[in-house]
């Protein structure tokens, strides 16, 4: 098949790397796959890397250039699918491809539980849509019930996780190669620096830990940088904390840690960094937003505290630390879960049954 991504964002997260890692694991299976962003965009410079052609376009607003400039290369490329993935890019392809004589089948890809509103205007976008994919079944239920679409057409695909580059190491080695002290534990998180992950209440939580010998490390960059350094200023902890800011490496990062946490509050799918912890065989603790608990159950790979509750987040963080029996468990727990449900190849066999589909009811 020939298949477009479009995505509109010019942010970098689990979305963007998503798009990229689907496509670099398409390609490999003899596709035709490119992505169209805006020329700023931080995917347009990272997807060589990936190994992604990628074209630029100015489809980062609903703009008439941008639908006319999408609407040319369509015209001009005759790709099989158009998968879009957010809400400029998704009406410039549902405009577009609705004056089109010929046009590509459009997937819509949605990643994260934001609500959708109800109003006739989505329900049109997304009817434009042969298929739909979700990144976790409550939000293909919440899709479903606000814009009455056919269950058939509608599927929930979540990211899929390499897991040979993400597996349990040598967690003396990993501390080392990175400069951490081994005399310390390293409680983490790896995620986007986004008010909704919930960094400023993982600092307030590790701030009522009282344990000197618990280092935090961030990995991850974004908008919410100044003030989480604020934060960390605030509260005093500005030699416990690294903010080791956006790594290519974020294996090596996640076997060094003794218990990974991701306290989200809001707009999660299935989350590739709990995924990537579950892989590395890692005690999580995390909050029930979003499609979380499609990937983990309370005490049995991980443990759930509500959100935005410093004081919960502390007591199962020092749960897991204070308790190795217990952390060894949920960490063993949750590689079996992850390497059976959540694995990339899963992950392309599924997407590749949309495409087809879709392509089929074009």
């Amino acid at each position: 098949m020939k298949i477009l991504h479009t995505e509109a964002s010019c942010g970098w997260g689990g979305q963007e790397i998503r798009i990229l890692e689907e496509s670099r694991g398409l390609i490999g299976r003899g596709h035709e796959v490119s992505i169209a962003c805006p020329a700023h965009a931080r995917m347009t410079s990272e997807a060589p890397r990936f190994g992604v052609p990628v074209v630029a376009l100015p489809i980062e607003f609903k703009t008439l250039a941008g639908f006319r400039a999408l609407r040319s290369y369509l015209a001009s490329q005759r790709p099989d699918i158009v998968n879009t993935h957010s809400s400029a890019d998704s009406w410039l392809t549902g405009l577009a491809c609705a004056t089109l004589a010929h046009s590509p089948a459009i997937v819509r890809s949605r990643h994260i539980s934001a609500p959708v509103s109800a109003n006739p205007f989505n329900r049109w976008l997304y009817r434009q849509a042969q298929g739909v994919v979700t990144t976790g079944e409550s939000l293909r239920r919440h899709l479903l019930e606000t814009l009455q679409l056919e269950s058939a057409r509608v599927v929930s695909v979540p990211t899929g996780i390499d897991t040979e580059r993400f597996a349990p190491g040598d967690k003396a080695s990993a501390k080392a190669a990175l400069g951490l002290d081994p005399r310390q534990k390293h409680l983490g998180i790896v995620a986007t620096l986004r008010s909704w992950k919930g960094h400023l209440f993982l600092l307030d939580a590790f701030a009522q830990l009282k344990r000197p010998d618990l280092h935090l490390l961030i990995v991850g960059e974004g908008p919410m940088r100044g003030p989480i350094e604020e934060k960390i200023a605030a509260l005093g902890l500005g030699a416990r904390v690294t903010l080791a800011g956006q790594r290519t490496d974020p294996e090596r990062w996640l076997q060094a840690l003794d218990v990974f946490c991701l306290p989200s509050y809001a707009n999660e799918g299935v989350p590739q960094a709990i995924l990537q912890a579950m892989l590395c065989a890692l005690p999580i603790v995390t909050t029930p937003v979003g499609a979380i608990l499609e990937a983990v159950n309370d005490g049995e790979t991980a443990l759930v505290v509500p959100p935005r509750d410093a004081a919960a987040l502390a007591a199962a963080i020092a749960r897991l630390l204070d308790d190795s029996a217990l952390a060894n468990r949920l960490g063993a727990a949750a590689r079996r879960v992850a390497s059976a449900d959540f694995s990339r190849e899963v992950m392309l066999d599924r997407m590749e049954h949309v495409f087809l589909g879709a392509r089929a009811n074009d």
